[in-house]
């Protein structure tokens, strides 16, 4: 786009279906490299990527002419697809319906990249639930608890 000239930064969060600790570490490298290739491909800058077994965060630097709806569609796609044939775990994996996004100033960029880069850290301290429910409060996104997680019974 001609004469478009853009600044956006948005950490996306999604959790794993049921809120399951299934992302190893020992495979956590080869999926967040699928992830940023989808990013990639899809003309999107990815700053960094991080999480813990059961959830991951991603902070890209976002054209216009992204439809972040699509691009995250298209990553849980292409990453439920690796696990799934490559069987890194013992039961069908999928990531939980939906998705957070938060935009960020640059001026909070270098916060925001040390948090995501520190999630094994933090969350030893704090659950996902609290993490979530946090930033949704903090970024004023109203939500009811019912529909916030999906858990396995």
């Amino acid at each position: 786009m001609a004469n478009t000239f853009s600044q956006m930064y948005i950490q996306i969060v999604f959790a794993v279906k049921g809120r399951q600790s299934l992302i190893q570490s020992s495979w956590e490298e080869h999926l967040y490299r699928v992830i940023t290739g989808v990013i990639q491909q899809k003309g999107q800058k990815l700053i960094v990527i991080n999480g813990v077994a059961d959830h991951i965060h991603i902070l890209i630097g976002m054209k216009p002419s992204c439809c972040l709806s699509d691009l995250v569609r298209e990553v849980k796609k292409a990453s439920n697809d690796l696990i799934n044939q490559e069987r890194y775990t013992h039961q069908p994996f999928a990531w939980q319906e939906g998705f957070g996004c938060f935009s960020y100033h640059q001026s909070m960029l270098h916060t925001v990249i040390r948090y995501i880069e520190r999630q094994k850290e933090h969350h030893q301290q704090s659950t996902f639930q609290t993490e979530y429910t946090t930033l949704l409060n903090r970024f004023d996104i109203p939500f009811e608890d019912k529909y916030l997680f999906d858990w396995i019974d």
